[in-house]
């Protein structure tokens, strides 16, 4: 007999495990959202919950046979709650699901889910299937759906914190060779500019401070512009004047954008990082390779003498901002003249952050099916040689803010009483003595100290008067992370 409508929306829990870069976490957060109204509510591990969900990412090394290993220990959680007469759905998905969907549910049949990154809007339905079915029918959905998702999502459930996430642009265009994310998130799409205000207003009103703005290829945006508001031709906002109009939003004292393309990274963008200052001076902006043979192959579509002009034009417009980047090595061709390219335009820009990685190829690109290898120990070498200049230039730009005061926005509580953790505008992590009441501020403070990944400092000017703090040095095993 069913349970009473009121008892089954008591009692639900989902736990959902994100793999990957921040689109998930936002879509994580989203499902969350679209699950709450069944009755859902979030858990922090997987043992008891109600339902499983495990959002995937096909960007890193056999990600799919690591998504397998997991099923496996899930498997023991369906198990230790069906003997106690309970069923625990299991759900996969993300790219993995998209890319994999048939594979999944042949391989490990206990899954009962499995949909993409563009079909959790239909996660009330799947449920409602896959409850009709019973256990060994598995439900999936991997469409590509015309309807706009962000339409039928619900509005936000609970706070985001002071740092968050907002999704405005997904899929892409540009096809590189490596690169899986056009066949699992499809063609570019933008939300229109009054959903991603909206939504940046609920933010706000929940506290957030500051917006990171997400898009697999987020300087391509071109939403539909909010009506009676001017455009480009074709009724379209670009990334610059998006930047612009969440500057206008009360409360909101940082935007930050991210994963970028250098084809897109066009005149009104740079004229919002010199006129927009809560448009933070830090820009991730992928290169992948400092050699023009290997971009080709790439098929990246910039030579590398274009990415050093676009990171000139940027300097000129905010000289203070700061370059991250991300490298890849090894890539089938790629001779040692090429690396020695990719060490000499990192020499030339200069990087505050980057993650550099060696090549894997991945089924169904079109590197895949090239020949000529980099044999994996030349791919060690070269990867070394790559993070060890990457390294320094990153500790050089650490230690450049040593006697700065920096604008620190305060999110959480350190691991030492009376300590919190920040974000300078530049992503690093700032620890300092100051009172909670700070949390959620954004304070200025004087860096004292440069550590390899982390900053340390004390409060400054009006806001340490204020405070009415003694200021202590943080033991060196409590750095974080810069990123």
């Amino acid at each position: 007999m069913p349970r009473a409508k009121s008892d089954a929306l008591s009692k639900k829990t989902v736990y959902i495990k994100t793999y990957g870069c921040q689109m998930n976490v936002y879509d994580s957060g989203r499902m969350a959202d679209v699950l709450a109204p069944l009755g859902y509510a979030p858990v922090d591990g997987p043992e008891d919950a109600d339902m499983v969900i495990l959002n995937t990412c096909h960007i890193r090394e056999k990600a799919a046979e690591k998504v397998y290993s997991e099923l496996g220990r899930m498997r023991e959680h369906q198990a230790a709650k069906a003997a106690r007469g309970h069923r625990q759905l299991l759900a996969v998905a993300g790219c993995v699901a998209q890319a994999e969907g048939e594979e999944i549910l042949r391989r490990a049949p206990q899954v009962d889910l499995v949909f993409g990154p563009q079909t959790y809007h239909r996660l009330p339905e799947m449920v409602a299937r896959v409850e009709r079915a019973g256990p060994g029918r598995g439900v999936m959905d991997t469409d590509f759906p015309e309807e706009d998702k962000f339409d039928r999502l619900p509005e936000e459930s609970a706070p985001q914190g002071f740092s968050a996430f907002l999704s405005i642009q997904e899929g892409c265009d540009k096809f590189c060779t490596f690169c899986v994310v056009p066949y699992t998130r499809g063609a570019e799409f933008s939300r229109p500019a009054a959903q991603v205000l909206a939504e940046a207003r609920r933010l706000v009103a929940q506290g957030t401070r500051e917006i990171t703005l997400l898009g697999q290829n987020v300087n391509a945006y071109h939403g539909a512009a909010p009506d009676g508001h001017s455009a480009r031709a074709g009724g379209e906002w670009g990334l610059g004047r998006l930047c612009r109009a969440l500057a206008e939003i009360e409360g909101l004292e940082r935007i930050r954008y991210t994963t970028s393309h250098p084809l897109d990274m066009d005149d009104e963008l740079i004229a919002a990082h010199r006129d927009v200052p809560e448009l933070m001076p830090f820009l991730h902006l992928p290169v992948q390779s400092g050699s023009d043979r290997i971009l080709k192959a790439m098929n990246r579509r910039h030579s590398a003498d274009d990415y050093r002009r676009i990171v000139d034009r940027l300097r000129a417009a905010r000289p203070d901002i700061a370059m991250a980047s991300d490298f890849i090595v090894g890539f089938p061709g790629e001779t040692d003249a090429d690396h020695g390219e990719t060490l000499r335009l990192i020499d030339d820009i200069g990087f505050g952050y980057a993650f550099s990685f060696k090549y894997s190829p991945r089924p169904g690109t079109p590197a895949a099916t090239l020949e000529r290898a980099v044999p994996e120990a030349v791919k060690d070498e070269r990867l070394q040689a790559v993070q060890q200049l990457l390294g320094a230039q990153q500790q050089a730009f650490n230690r450049t803010t040593v006697g700065r005061r920096l604008p620190v926005l305060l999110e959480r509580r350190g691991k030492r009483a009376g300590q919190l953790v920040g974000r300078s505008p530049y992503m690093q992590g700032v620890h300092l003595e100051a009172p909670e009441r700070l949390l959620g501020t954004v304070a200025e403070v004087e860096i004292l100290e440069a550590r390899p990944n982390s900053l340390h400092g004390r409060l400054a000017g009006a806001t340490y008067r204020e405070a009415g703090v003694r200021t202590a040095r943080t033991p060196a095993s409590e750095e974080s992370p810069a990123v």
